[in-house]
């Protein structure tokens, strides 16, 4: 596809600010955070939602699922849930004699895992492969899933008893962390009025698009143009996370391909057929963070790696782009 005009880019951002006001109608007060999670979905990448219990961490994940009409399940995660819940298996069929494939919980457009840090990691491993190889293989017969295809996965990151954390490698397979905080006093009590309905806001939710609708604007979103200097930007970043001290590893050559991915999907949903370096400076934090581990010595001190990258981001001049 050639580089996304104007008028695409209008008509891009028209139809996000279509799917952003339905999912705003049940998630108040947190309009930033539903641009990043739908910004996400276009760019075709997988999201993590880390928050206290009760932030509406579910409820954005089955918000942006209803809107869309494709297909989306639901996999609460608990120790007992085995890898074949979440893939599929192979069961013997009695009258035909045979074995038959029965598709698991990732077969479908949205994949909500609940609490994913309660599984083992062994099931945990199961639910990333699929997320990074985009299918599933059985007995050397590969079978694809529906395009487009986006794990959300929430966890609680206050209680740890009876929790698997995730190890970096597989944190490094989501492209976006996010949380969604508390609301505001107004948000809150919009929230509250809500639930004087019989039915549930979320339910009551109608689609505004449907699953190949997305399909295109992920492909349009990657025909957003990125200048040369811009994509060196996002280097400079990822290695000045590389180098810092407070750091004992920095981010992947992965965080740099996800980053480059969101920052066109959050650009087009503006309106906007290329990407700036205010478009990198916004989304560096839930692009780059979860993919970093923090050194010893900066533990102890309680630097957290959000401020360490903000200390980057105002230490790493952006370029200046003028008009070709």
């Amino acid at each position: 596809m050639n580089q996304l005009t104007d008028q695409q880019a209008a008509w891009f951002a028209e139809a996000i600010g279509k799917l952003s006001a339905n999912v705003q109608t049940v998630v108040r007060g947190k309009d930033e955070m539903v641009r990043r999670s739908i910004v996400c979905l276009l760019a075709e990448g997988h999201l993590l939602i880390e928050d206290v219990p009760g932030t509406g961490k579910t409820t954005l994940a089955k918000s942006i699922a209803e809107s869309i009409a494709g297909s989306w399940k639901r996999v609460q995660f608990t120790p007992d849930l085995l890898p074949s819940d979440v893939t599929g298996a192979q069961i013997f069929n009695q009258v035909t004699g045979s074995f038959e494939f029965h598709p698991g919980a990732v077969f479908a457009n949205i994949v909500l895992a609940d609490e994913v840090n309660r599984a083992s990691p062994k099931t945990q491993s199961a639910l990333l492969e699929v997320m990074e190889e985009r299918q599933h293989t059985v007995d050397g017969e590969r079978y694809a899933l529906p395009r487009p295809f986006v794990v959300v996965a929430t966890q609680n990151p206050v209680e740890q008893d009876g929790t698997y954390r995730l190890p970096e490698a597989q944190l490094d397979r989501f492209l976006m962390k996010i949380s969604l905080g508390y609301p505001d006093h107004s948000s809150e009590l919009e929230v509250l009025a809500a639930t004087n309905n019989a039915v549930a806001p979320v339910d009551a939710l109608s689609p505004v698009m449907s699953a190949s609708d997305v399909a295109d604007l992920i492909t349009m979103a990657g025909s957003v143009y990125v200048a040369e200097p811009v994509q060196s930007y996002i280097i400079h970043l990822a290695e000045a996370t590389r180098r810092r001290p407070e750091f004992k590893l920095g981010v992947s050559t992965r965080g740099c391909i996800g980053l480059l991915k969101a920052a066109r999907a959050y650009a087009a949903s503006l309106g906007r057929p290329f990407v700036t370096p205010d478009d990198i400076k916004l989304l560096t934090p839930s692009v780059f963070a979860h993919r970093i581990i923090l050194s010893n010595e900066a533990e102890l001190q309680q630097i957290s790696t959000e401020q360490v990258l903000e200390r980057i981001l105002e230490e790493t001049p952006p370029p200046v782009l003028r008009a070709e």
